[in-house]
This record gives C-alpha cells, sequence and structure tokens, in this order.
C-alpha cells in the first residue's frame, strides 16, 4: 500500500529539519535556508519520488529518503532566487515574508546557492549504489539546469512583454516548471533501476503532471486569494507574463488543465500494463487540482 501524501510530507519534513544545520557551517546562513524550507511547502515533488518508490516495490529507506529530500532543497532554493528583486521582486510567500525582506537580497542569494549544492551533496552522499547516484546527479542537473528550469526562468524573463503562442508557452513551461516535476517521478525509476520504457512512461507523467501544475497555478492566480495561495495573486497580468488564462481565457485554460489531466491518466494506465504494478498512488497527487 502506497503511504498517503500527508505521511510522506511528515516524512520529509522530519528529515530536513533533523538534518539541514548539520551541512551548513554559518549560523546566519542556516537560518536563512531554514526560514524558506520550512515554511510550509507541500513536498510533492519528494513526495512523488517517495510515492514512485514505494509503487515500484521498493521500501523508502533513510538513503532513499535522503536523495528526495534533495528535490526539496533544490526547489527552496529556486523560489528564494524567484522571489529576488532581480526576478519577481515578491514579498510574500507560503504567507511569509519572502527571504530577501527578512534577510536581505544578499542573505537570500546565499541561502538559495547554499540550498542548491548542498542538494547535490544529498543526492550523492548517501549509501544508494553508485550508478544510481550518478544517474540521479545527472538527470537532477539537467532537470534543474541550462536546458531545464533555468532556460525555463530565461524564457521566462524574455517572454515579459510579447505574446507567446501555446506552443511556445508549453515549452517555457515544460522547462521552467516540469522539468524539475518530471524528473520527480523519473527520480522513483532510477531508485528503483526500472527499464528504459518504464523509465520513459514515468518521465510522461511527470511531464504531465507539470503541466497540469503549471495551469492549475496560473488559474489560481486569477481565480485564488492571497489566502490561498500564500502568495501575492493577479500579479501575472500586471506584470505581462504569458500565462495559459491570458491567451486562452479561464474557461480555455481549464480545458488545457483537462487535457494534462487526462493525459497523466493515461501515462498511470500504461505505467501498469508495462509492471503489472498498481499506479493508483498517484490518484491523490491528481487531486490536487480540483477547482
Amino acid at each position: 500500500m502506497v503511504s498517503s501524501v500527508s505521511t510522506l510530507k511528515r516524512q520529509i519534513d522530519e528529515y530536513l529539519k533533523q538534518n539541514l544545520a548539520k551541512d551548513v557551517d554559518q549560523q546566519t546562513l542556516e537560518s536563512s535556508m531554514a526560514y524558506s524550507l520550512m515554511a510550509g511547502g507541500k513536498r510533492l515533488r519528494p513526495a512523488l519520488t517517495l510515492a514512485t518508490v514505494e509503487m515500484l516495490g521498493k521500501v523508502c529507506d533513510q538513503d532513499v529518503l535522503r536523495a528526495a529530500a534533495a528535490l526539496e532543497l533544490l526547489h527552496t532554493y529556486s523560489l528564494i532566487h524567484d522571489d529576488l528583486p532581480a526576478m519577481d521582486n515578491d514579498e510574500l510567500r507560503r504567507g511569509k515574508p519572502t527571504n530577501h525582506c527578512k534577510f536581505g537580497a544578499g542573505m537570500a542569494t546565499l541561502a538559495g546557492d547554499g540550498l542548491l549544492t548542498l542538494a547535490f551533496q544529498w543526492v550523492t552522499d548517501n549509501q544508494l549504489p553508485a550508478t544510481t547516484r550518478s544517474r540521479l546527479a545527472c538527470e537532477l542537473a539537467k532537470a534543474a539546469g541550462p536546458a531545464g528550469m533555468v532556460a525555463g526562468q530565461a524564457r521566462d524573463i524574455e517572454g515579459e512583454h510579447q505574446h507567446l503562442d501555446l506552443d511556445a508557452l508549453r515549452y517555457l513551461h515544460r522547462q521552467k516548471t516540469g522539468a524539475l516535476l518530471q524528473y520527480a517521478v523519473l527520480a522513483g525509476g532510477i531508485i528503483t533501476d526500472q527499464p528504459a520504457d518504464v523509465n520513459h512512461a514515468l518521465a510522461a507523467f511527470g511531464a504531465n503532471f507539470g503541466l497540469a501544475f503549471q495551469i492549475y497555478d496560473d488559474l489560481m492566480d486569477v481565480l485564488g486569494t492571497e489566502e490561498q495561495m500564500g502568495k501575492a495573486v493577479h500579479k501575472d497580468a500586471g506584470e505581462h507574463k504569458n500565462t495559459y488564462p491570458g491567451l486562452l481565457g479561464v474557461d480555455g485554460a481549464k480545458e488545457q488543465l483537462s487535457i494534462a489531466l487526462a493525459a497523466a491518466k493515461d501515462n498511470q494506465q500504461q505505467l501498469t500494463a508495462l509492471t503489472g504494478k498498481s499506479f493508483a498512488g498517484y490518484d491523490q497527487f491528481l487531486a490536487y487540482f480540483k477547482m
């Protein structure tokens, strides 16, 4: 039986709480890193990794948990840097002042740098097989780096005040948001040493989940409240961001969300056919997208 998302979140929170300070050698830096890391995130990315590992029949021991938790370190770095004055200049994240508002832009930048580099330490400094650690580090670097999330952020900056078509918008968000979520699912296949066809299907589920996540986030910027989101809303249009509601309207964006979720359900069925195992555990993640 696959653990609930809430159970996985508790395990991840506890691991982060107990282990972050062990690898940080400066008190203010540790405080800044912990401030954003422990600010109450949903932990969807490492939870996806752990759930995938469980569905594929492996126990999530401390080594698996360490490798999965590394992804939350990297995700938090991206949020800190995304909020900086030179980027989105946001003042609220998860219902609290953003890191640079609390610690200053310089320390916030260093906190992000520390979380980014520590992520690669954790993904390799464990007792998983050497080939597994190497593959995880390589795939994480590709997902987060200049062919993945960082490239998506660059496209987002250059796309301001431009009108992207649907294909260009999908490509931007496949990198900016989807790459790390795709990695999160694929990591479960790497940890359990799955064959190429299974890993391909896992990555496809992660990509469709990532697309749905971004469309939903865009919709909630229009339809949600600051209290619901824990951050400022109704900002995208004012900042001339390229979004699904901005391009397609709310109804068009909802239609695209439904298409992405249907594709993810197809991926679930394909994974069951390939492995003979149930992937119903993904349903609890797909339930996140209730409007």
